[in-house]
């Protein structure tokens, strides 16, 4: 098994490409190895000394961590990739619910504008954040302002403020009048 890896516009993550399915349907986020309980591999990623943040995508998974250099941790993750599949246990445990549009907040008077928003998200900006290695998700609109969540190497990245400023709240801006700001939660 070859596993490709890439670096992010996050120094603090890196992104592995095992060339086959990692996690099919919505990508998941772990920020802790609490909530890492329902997924064996990003369990193990979290034994890893220095782990700090664990993205499951179609494709890749991006490892985020807190201190120590690459090049000592790299290899202790490409063992517990390669281990993983090669153990034949699931990426996620079975019964263990995908996110939920929960917790989303909105007017019922913005259903159009959230959907709009949503569509956007899904068909422009999510393609080219994966690329990067993460995912940036909705999470509201109040007053103008959209919310969102920012996850993988997209949170706690450098670049992420401009991401949100002058890419998207650009490009939502453009094609809704509406929305005056973007903000991460």
């Amino acid at each position: 098994m070859f596993i490709q890896t890439e670096a992010t516009p996050n120094p603090a993550t890196l992104k592995f490409i095992p060339g086959r399915t990692v996690l099919p349907g919505d990508p998941r986020d772990f920020r802790s190895e609490d909530d890492a309980a329902v997924s064996p591999l990003a369990s193990r990623l979290f034994e890893v000394g220095g782990v700090t943040g664990v993205f499951l995508a179609d494709d890749y998974i991006s490892v985020t961590k807190a201190d120590g250099e690459w090049q000592h941790l790299k290899p202790a993750i490409l063992g517990v990739i390669m281990e993983h599949y090669l153990s034949g246990k699931p990426v996620i445990d079975e019964g263990s619910e995908a996110k939920s549009t929960e917790g989303e907040f909105f007017d019922d008077g913005d259903e159009e504008i959230v959907e709009t928003i949503k569509e956007l998200l899904e068909s422009r900006v999510q393609p080219a954040v994966a690329q990067d290695g993460g995912n940036i998700t909705f999470q509201g609109y109040r007053s103008g302002v959209v919310f969102l969540n920012m996850e993988g190497a997209c949170a706690g990245c450098p670049s992420s403020t401009a991401t949100l400023k002058h890419g998207i709240e650009n490009l939502l801006r453009h094609f809704i009048p509406e929305v005056e700001e973007v903000r991460a939660v």
